[in-house]
């Protein structure tokens, strides 16, 4: 069976249209409105639907202001006992729900158009950003095997993302993310820190004062 896979086209280097590659830095690749938010949004609220978006707790006891639910083999938890990758959703004692065919497409589709054809993903985390919500500096450190890329992809309201280097401080280089944008990451730059900027106040169409952000990981 031939899926519909939300993707344009067939990335190439060299231009900002639609399905193209914008190599940014080495090891970092931009793929400019990728994701097809019409497909994706009914597959992420079906996917809630069982496994509830929830604020996580930090290991320090702080709550995220950005909203998670996962699927796959894997799903990214945080609380009081530290971060860590779980086949049992806490909130529901149960697995996560299966990755969408359409997810795994798009995941490994990015991944390949941007050096990255070894990439597997067994957990995709779903961030759920409402107005003023970001996401601190970070770095994904908690999987197994670091040659494996991030793919992340943005849909609904834009928003600013930022990488810094190998530690947390620095100025950083933001990169502005439109409804169906795709960034890969790895090799060189897959352990360097990163944030999500305050998600300003807008309306889009299909989510309307929302962000969602899919996160593919390989997380063992």
């Amino acid at each position: 069976m031939t899926l519909p896979l939300p993707f344009s086209s067939a990335p190439t280097h060299g231009s900002n249209s639609a399905g193209e590659v914008i190599a940014l830095e080495p090891g970092i690749a931009l793929l400019r409105g990728c994701a097809t938010t019409r497909i994706l949004l009914p597959l992420i609220e079906s996917i809630a639907a069982r496994s509830p978006f929830r604020h996580l707790t930090t290991p320090g006891g702080g709550q995220m202001s950005v909203a998670m639910t996962n699927c796959g083999p894997l799903g990214w938890v945080s609380d009081r006992t530290g971060y860590r990758y779980s086949p049992v959703d806490p909130l529901t004692a149960s697995g996560w729900p299966a990755m969408p065919a359409e997810f795994r497409a798009l995941a490994l589709r990015a991944a390949a158009a941007s050096g990255f054809p070894e990439f597997d993903p067994d957990a995709c985390l779903i961030n759920r950003y409402e107005i003023g919500a970001r996401m601190g500096a970070h770095r994904d450190a908690d999987e197994s095997n670091f040659q494996q890329p991030i793919v992340s992809v943005s849909l609904g309201l834009p928003a600013t993302f930022v990488f810094y280097g190998l530690t947390r401080g620095g100025k950083g280089s933001p990169v502005p993310l439109a409804d169906g944008d795709v960034l890969v990451w790895g090799g060189p730059a897959r352990l360097r820190y990163h944030a999500v900027r305050k998600v300003l106040p807008a309306q889009h169409s299909l989510t309307g004062s929302l962000r969602y952000n899919l996160t593919f990981r390989r997380g063992r």
